[in-house]
């Protein structure tokens, strides 16, 4: 199957998906966002037992692309809107999702990592929640799964101070399953997909569900619309873009 900004293929029911604008840091604008929604609906159709999801490039993803949120609300919006349906559909893939990290992931890009069911991460990896600092909620239920996996307390910490963390922080805090050195990343995801793929694929479907309904209960995202509206509501406020602007400024070393 053919995308703009994503490469997809499937070979021995161990799907890939790569993120694949590597000269811009693979960034997660609108375009992006639906159609990794509309690739899980692809490995759906092809029966697909695991789903290795990594970034080509120097990082994994430089997160929800800035550039669409400030230059106009009507992108913000459907932004918050897309962004919680690509984390949905990843979340709601009958494969195994499996998230291949390295290089910089930001924050869409950690709510994108935090939808996978494992996380192997290289020891380049540097995670970061920039969205405060943008006047802008983490929102496409980004909160709710950060609680799920590394507590309250964590959760408060990462996405108020805006701390970058790396992989051994990510791992000693429960958010990724393995660190790996950067050389070994994609033997190390392979390597786990094989052995996911391997076991009986009705009880691997199971078990995946019954997880995610006990996630669910643990922190639903089924209100995550407040998230979206927030977000909304800061497409329209000038501050919010203003900071957004400095934001990009800093990041392109203006």
């Amino acid at each position: 199957m053919v995308f703009e900004t994503l490469t997809v293929d499937i070979e021995g029911g161990i799907g890939r998906l790569i993120l694949n604008q590597p000269e811009k840091l693979n960034p997660l604008g609108i375009n992006a966002l639906q159609e990794i929604a509309e690739a899980t609906g692809w490995f759906d159709e092809k029966n697909a037992s695991v789903v290795i999801i990594s970034g080509q490039g120097r990082a994994f993803s430089s997160g929800f692309d800035l550039r669409e949120f400030i230059n106009g609300n009507t992108e913000g919006q459907n932004g918050a809107a897309v962004g919680k349906q690509m984390a949905d559909a990843i979340e709601n893939m009958q494969a195994v999702a499996i998230a291949a990290v390295h290089g910089h992931c930001v924050g869409g890009g950690v709510v994108l990592v935090g939808a996978c069911d494992l996380r192997v991460a290289a020891t380049d990896t540097i995670f970061s929640i920039p969205e405060v600092d943008l006047g802008i909620p983490l929102a496409w239920g980004g909160i709710p799964r950060l609680v799920r996996e590394i507590g309250p307390a964590m959760t408060r910490e990462l996405v108020m101070t805006c701390r970058p963390f790396n992989a051994e922080e990510a791992k000693s805090i429960g958010f990724v399953n393995r660190v790996v050195a950067r050389e070994g990343l994609e033997k190390e995801s392979l390597e786990l997909a094989k052995a996911i793929k391997k076991r009986p694929q009705s009880v691997i479907r199971t078990t995946k569900k019954q997880v995610q309904s006990a996630a669910e209960d643990l922190a639903s995202t089924q209100k995550e619309w407040i998230g979206e509206a927030l977000l909304s509501a800061a497409g329209l406020d000038q501050e919010a873009k203003e900071s957004a602007q400095k934001y990009l400024k800093r990041k392109n070393g203006n």
